[in-house]
C-alpha cells in the first residue's frame, strides 16, 4: 500500500541516490521476456560497480512474479478521507501501545532526539502506521518484486534503480539477500524504505557494523529520524498543519491523508 506515495516521494532520492542510474535495454509487460531483461540487468550492475558474487548471490534463481504486477496495478488506499483513513489506520490500542514503547524506549528516544532532532511522537506514529510497530513488515521476497517491478515497462526506470540500490545494501554487507523481505514493492524494515533510500539513510545505531533495519529497533528508529533531518527536520519545532516540520513529513509520504494521520496520531501520543 505504501508504494503509491512513496514513488512520488523518493523518485528523485532515487535519480539522485547514491547509486548510478542504471536501465536495462527493454521492459515488458508479461513475463516472457524476463529472463533476458534479467540477464541484461546483471551485465549492467556488474559494469556499475556491483561485484559478481554480490550480483550471482541475490540474482540467482530470481523469477517474474506476477503476484506483484496485479498489485501494482490495485493502489487505493489513498483514495479514502482523513477520517476514513485514519478511522482505518489508527484506535486507541494503537496509541496505547505506542505510548508504552516511547516509555520502553525512553533512552534510545532521548539519544535519537539530541542526535537528529526528530521527538520520539513522530518516529513512533510513523512505526505505528508503517507496520503495526515492527509487526508486519511483509514477508515478500524484495529483491523478485523490485525485479518485477524493474522488468515492468510502467515504472522500469524507478525500479531499475532501486533494485540496483538493493543490490547495493547486499554488497555493504548491510544484509543477506535471503532475509530483505518486505511489502509487495520491495519497501523493508520496520518503517518501510525504499532500497535508494536504505541506502542514503539507513544509519548503524547499534553499532554492529550493519544497518539492519529489519531486526534492529534501533536503527530503525534512528534511521527514520535522520530521514526526516536530512529533508530539513527542526529541532524542537511543530509537527502541526502550516508547520515547516508538517511539510517535511510530505518528504516521508506525499499523501495529504498520511501526513495528516502522522500528525494527529503523533499529537496523540504525546497527550
Amino acid at each position: 500500500m505504501r508504494i503509491a506515495r512513496l514513488i512520488a516521494g523518493a523518485a528523485l532520492a532515487a535519480v539522485l541516490g547514491c547509486v548510478g542510474p542504471a536501465a536495462a535495454a527493454s521492459c515488458g509487460n508479461g513475463p516472457g521476456g524476463f529472463n533476458a531483461w534479467l540477464a541484461d540487468f546483471k551485465r549492467q550492475a556488474v559494469a556499475q560497480g556491483i561485484s559478481q558474487r554480490t550480483v550471482n548471490a541475490a540474482l540467482k534463481g530470481v523469477s517474474y512474479n506476477p503476484r506483484v504486477i496485479k498489485l501494482d496495478r490495485s493502489q487505493k488506499s489513498f483514495k479514502l478521507s482523513f477520517d476514513q483513513f485514519y478511522k482505518r489506520r489508527v484506535d486507541n490500542a494503537m496509541i496505547k501501545r505506542g505510548r508504552a514503547l516511547m516509555a520502553s524506549n525512553r533512552r534510545l528516544f532521548d539519544s535519537i532526539e539530541r542526535q537528529y532532532g526528530v521527538p520520539a511522537e513522530v518516529i513512533v506514529a510513523i512505526w505505528g502506521l508503517e507496520t503495526g510497530f515492527g509487526r508486519n513488515s511483509g514477508s515478500m521476497p524484495a529483491i523478485r518484486s523490485l525485479a518485477t517491478l524493474a522488468y515492468d515497462c510502467r515504472r522500469s526506470d524507478f525500479f531499475t534503480n532501486e533494485l540496483m540500490s538493493a543490490l547495493t545494501i547486499v554488497q555493504r554487507g548491510d544484509m543477506a539477500p535471503a532475509n530483505m523481505k518486505g511489502a509487495w514493492a520491495g519497501e523493508l524494515g520496520q518503517t518501510q524504505f525504499l532500497a535508494s533510500s536504505y541506502v542514503k539513510y539507513a544509519v548503524d545505531y547499534d553499532g554492529n557494523g550493519r544497518r539492519d533495519l529489519i531486526r534492529s529497533v534501533p536503527d530503525v528508529l534512528a534511521s527514520t529520524a535522520n530521514y526526516l533531518k536530512q529533508y530539513g527536520w527542526r529541532r524542537g519545532q511543530s509537527w502541526e498543519p502550516g508547520s515547516a516540520n508538517y511539510d517535511v513529513l510530505f518528504k516521508w509520504n506525499r499523501a495529504k491523508v498520511y501526513v495528516q494521520t502522522i500528525s494527529v496520531m503523533a499529537s496523540k501520543l504525546r497527550g
